[in-house]
């Protein structure tokens, strides 16, 4: 059995900026979900987000985002991807 694939990454969320107020954070969900799923090349419906990266993206409230945010991402031997916060 092969171990599962671990990463670090650090997904920059610039872009989300220009996007309008109300609709940031939900759009940084979706901007993370996209990249981990094309450098890990998965389908999108196969990546899932911790909880706890979800309160990172939305600690500032819907239309602070963070600019960028680094996540430890877990690939699978079934092809399922896991989306995490790192402990340091």
């Amino acid at each position: 059995m092969a171990e599962p694939e671990e990463r670090l990454m650090t997904i920059p969320l610039k872009k989300v900026k220009n996007d309008p107020l109300t609709k940031r954070a939900s759009l940084a969900m979706k901007t993370i979900r996209t990249h981990v799923a094309r450098h890990m090349e998965v389908p999108e419906e196969d990546v899932w987000i911790d909880s706890s990266t979800n309160e990172e993206v939305w600690k500032k409230g819907i239309s602070k985002p963070p600019l960028k945010i680094r996540v430890k991402v877990i690939k699978f031997e079934d092809g399922i991807v896991e989306v995490s916060i790192p402990s340091e």
